[in-house]
């Protein structure tokens, strides 16, 4: 047996956290076996929440000063110490080819959207802008740029957010009521909570509903996002290698939400990137999956922020932490 001045010497014995780590507190257990019985639009059993990550132009690169070629893209090596002409021209393929492509689906399936937009993306290519206005799609705030937020100080990722909701203003008339941010940092959930203009945010994995949280004493609502049906699959990691995978993957996620052994409702989320499903054969198969889903009476596409709303609907937001619903 270890003396107690080995155990004190190390943290693989404990069962909790330590006090003062900064960030959120982790929530480990959440709704347990009886979550929330949760209806969307039309009385659905499932919201589908399309999201477009629109990254392109905002992305690391030597030509914006930042010494790197950033990565997810199509091939497994990269140019250090200088401009990646080929990297930067598949990202192009996204604002130039691909989210048209995108965005064709969307409106001959007649689908809502939710982007992610980093605000720098938006601001080089206003005619993304323009058509997100008129489709009545939401933005997320996905940064001022594509830049990972856990790099930057509290001061400088404040400053950041405030860029890019100005930058909003100005592409778009209009701020978002979501953050997510590349990657996030300890600070972000508690400057979000400060600045007081989001309803929610999505840097978040663990759980197939949104919950309230409190941060500082006040609630807070995180809609969770999923990178399991998601298009980073096909270029990062063990994932899809044909738009098929995407499709079996996408469509039995769906069943099971559908008949998951409860009579709860869930959400889903579909992630995108223009440079990634908006090549053509992936294009192809979020068609397909989005004509499959259009098939089920208890399935709706919504917009992340109405899932927002309609979720403070049926549970609202809690004065305490002791009036979270099942905690």
């Amino acid at each position: 047996m270890p003396s107690p001045e080995q155990i004190a010497k190390n943290h693989w014995y404990r069962n909790d956290d330590l006090p003062g780590v900064s960030g959120p507190e982790r929530e480990i257990i959440g709704y347990g076996e009886r979550p929330p019985r949760i209806r969307w639009d039309g009385g659905a059993k499932v919201a589908i929440n399309i999201v477009v990550n629109y990254e392109e132009g905002s992305e690391k690169t030597f030509a914006m000063g930042d010494h790197m070629n950033d990565g997810m893209y199509e091939l497994p090596f990269n140019v250090d110490d200088q401009r990646d002409l080929a990297k930067e021209s598949m990202y192009e393929y996204g604002s130039r080819a691909g989210v048209w492509r995108l965005l064709r689906i969307f409106d001959r399936c007649q689908v809502p959207a939710t982007f992610f937009a980093a605000a720098v993306a938006l601001e080089r290519n206003p005619e993304v802008a323009r058509k997100l206005n008129e489709r009545g799609d939401e933005v997320v705030g996905h940064g001022y740029r594509w830049i990972d937020h856990y790099e930057y100080s509290r001061e400088e990722e404040k400053a950041l957010i405030n860029l890019a909701m100005d930058s909003f203003q100005k592409t778009l008339g209009r701020q978002p009521s979501g953050w997510y941010c590349r990657e996030m940092s300890v600070n972000t959930r508690e400057l979000l909570v400060e600045d007081g203009r989001f309803l929610y945010d999505s840097d978040y994995y663990g759980d197939d509903l949104p919950h309230w949280t409190f941060i500082n004493g006040k609630s807070h609502l995180i809609v969770p996002y999923s990178l399991v049906t998601n298009d980073c699959r096909y270029i990062m990691g063990t994932g899809f290698a044909a738009a098929s995978d995407f499709v079996e993957m996408a469509s039995r996620t769906l069943d099971q939400l559908l008949d998951d052994g409860d009579d709860c409702g869930r959400m889903m989320s579909i992630g995108l990137h223009p440079r990634i499903t908006g090549n053509p054969a992936r294009a192809n198969g979020l068609a397909e999956f989005i004509r499959y889903a259009q098939s089920k009476k208890d399935a709706v596409f919504m917009r992340r922020d109405a899932i927002a709303r309609k979720f403070i609907e049926q549970v609202p937001r809690p004065a305490t932490p002791a009036d979270r619903p099942n905690r």
